[in-house]
């Protein structure tokens, strides 16, 4: 194994339409190995497919390609290798892009790619219907055989995305599948660097605290040693900032139970170790790692129907009448079948403006017929501009129905996957599935012991639960997860014991109905909730407000609580 110096990773994009300049702002800010971009969420292989129904030459992200010409000359030129999933659908056509791109810039760019996540044409045989997109998860020795070989750019489909970092981690220090402790850190590393500015601010539970309000946060690097360890860190000079919390923040992010499952190994998020390393510096060490799966996770997109959309304002008196009446209404010209209504209270009594008076009733509708989900549905609310409750106001002109996909998640073998990576000189080089166990022995939702309440009388005061606790939630499917952390020791004692499952469904009502688990991060004095189907189809389809589920962990940390007077003193509420 190499144990030579630290290997550079930056980050500079965490999803399909993140900042465009973040490429030229890491390759200028400062020293870089390997810079990586992560285009790929569930939502972004829809758009993708639907971009390869009408042209079978595109199907990856072409916002990638355009960035990449402002900075591939200058990647060059300073020996930072790109490596991205900005392949999508069509990998070998992005590399081929590429290679265009270079010629035309007068510049000899050695390209490579890893192929083999799209499963597609044999979704049938492995009983996964007849999908618009099926993609299984690829691990991280694709990218590695392609860097081992010399490559500058290496674009993939889709791989994990913590895989963007693992590769390079395997290609520098020379890991095979048996160093699985180092594979375990330098996934958690990828899991920090994976959704960009969120390691150094963004989306922040206490954004009001860092240096510049997160105004403009810069995006992450990685200081990734041989033994796996890393230190998370920023170019000097760059916005936001990198914490214990924010790291604790985004490791918190989109994850379930703490054996974090991947197609390489099985990283132990309850080993993990944070530290304080210097200014905008945090260690990240100790983590374990275990073999992973026999399976691979197979992301699978179909196309549901047609959805539309109308808002009505409605404003001043007898709010819930006059829901009720646009309600009754659209089913009487329509049907109800399709039909949703959402009515979020916005309105204030005698208030001082408009808008404070004024609710909003979105209906929506999904069908299989465009027609009726179209011009159909949308004509028939505004005509009832006319002839509805007084005051009726509608937010946007009518529009089109548009398709809609669903999300679901299957898991097929290792070995069913032909994971391939296609060299700069055109050398096709399998890469072998790992011999693995299954994930029978990794532990289940756990809910705070009997007993364990803080039943000790002590003087409480009614505020926010965001007045000590931070919170990240995110969406896998149509599931979504609510990681809350504590400020303190005493905090999470309190926290451990008062978040059951069951007082987090009294906080979250909209959670009550559905199977919840609950798993502890005492390491990251933090809990963690997966509620299932709060998100219905996945964000293509869902209706809801928050459809991706990035609000719930601020809406739970708005929830009014009986907090301790001990652990308030001195904490400021919000």
């Amino acid at each position: 194994m190499n144990t030579g110096a630290a290997l550079r990773i930056g980050n500079a994009s965490g999803f399909y339409g993140d900042r465009l300049t973040a490429w030229r702002e890491m390759l200028d800010g400062g020293e870089l190995d390997v810079l990586t971009g992560d285009y790929l969420a569930e939502l972004t292989m829809l758009i993708l497919g639907r971009d390869r129904m009408k042209d079978p030459a595109t199907g990856y992200a072409k916002t990638f390609l355009r960035q990449l010409e402002t900075v591939l000359g200058t990647a060059q030129e300073r020996g930072v290798r790109l490596v991205s999933n900005a392949g999508g659908l069509n990998p070998a056509g992005l590399a081929e892009a590429i290679r265009a791109l270079a010629t035309r810039l007068g510049l000899w760019v050695t390209v490579a790619h890893v192929e083999g996540d799209d499963v597609k044409d044999r979704a049938a045989e492995l009983g996964l219907g007849r999908p618009l997109t099926a993609n299984a998860y690829l691990g991280a020795f694709g990218i590695a055989e392609c860097l081992s070989a010399g490559a500058d750019v290496v674009v993939t489909g889709r791989v994990t995305d913590a895989s963007l970092v693992v590769g390079p981690g395997i290609a520098r220090f020379g890991w095979t599948r048996d160093d699985l402790d180092a594979l375990a850190g330098a996934t958690v590393a990828g899991h920090v660097l994976e959704c960009g500015a969120q390691a150094t601010g963004g989306n922040f539970a206490f954004f009001t605290e860092l240096p510049d309000g997160a105004r403009r946060p810069g995006f992450p690097l990685a200081e990734l040693h041989a033994d796996g360890s890393a230190v998370i860190t920023k170019h000097p000079g760059t916005g936001g900032a990198v914490t214990v919390e924010t790291v604790t923040a985004q490791l918190l992010y989109e994850i379930g139970a703490p054996a974090y499952a991947g197609p390489d190994v099985v990283a132990d998020f309850a080993t993990i170790r944070l530290a304080p390393d210097g200014p905008d510096r945090v260690r990240v060490d100790g983590v374990r790692g275990t073999p992973p799966p026999q399976t691979v996770k197979v992301g699978v997109n179909v196309l549901g129907g047609f959805r539309n959309a109308m808002t009505f304002v409605l404003c001043g008196l007898r709010i819930e009448e006059k829901a009720a009446l646009v309600r009754a209404q659209l089913e009487d010209a329509l049907g109800p079948e399709g039909l949703e209504f959402a009515l979020a209270r916005t309105d204030r009594p005698d208030a001082a403006d408009e808008p404070s008076a004024s609710a909003l009733l979105t209906v929506h509708v999904k069908d299989p017929d465009p027609k009726r989900a179209g011009r159909t549905f949308s004509q028939a609310a505004v005509e009832l501009a006319l002839a509805s409750y007084p005051g009726l106001a509608l937010t946007a002109p009518p529009g089109d129905a548009i398709p809609f996909g669903v999300f679901t998640g299957h898991a097929i073998p290792q070995g069913a996957v032909d994971h391939v990576a296609v060299l700069p000189d055109g050398t096709r080089r399998r890469i072998a599935p790992p011999d693995s166990p299954n994930m029978s022995k990794y532990p289940q939702s756990q809910d705070a012991p009997a007993g364990d309440s803080h039943a000790d009388p002590q003087a409480t005061i009614r505020a926010p639960l965001g007045a000590l606790f931070g919170a990240r939630s995110g969406d896998k499917g149509g599931d979504a997860n609510i990681g809350v952390w504590a400020r303190s020791d005493r905090a999470y004692e309190w926290l451990r014991a008062e978040l059951t499952v069951e007082r987090l469904k009294k906080l979250l009502p909209e959670a009550a109905p559905l199977r919840t688990e609950r798993y502890e991060l005492p390491n990251l004095r933090a809990v963690n909730f997966v509620i299932h189907g709060i998100l219905g189809e996945g964000v293509a389809a869902s209706t809801r407000f928050d459809p991706q589920g990035k609000a719930l962990g601020e809406w739970l940390r708005s929830r009014m609580v009986d907090l301790p007077e001990e652990l308030l003193s001195g904490e400021p509420l919000p």
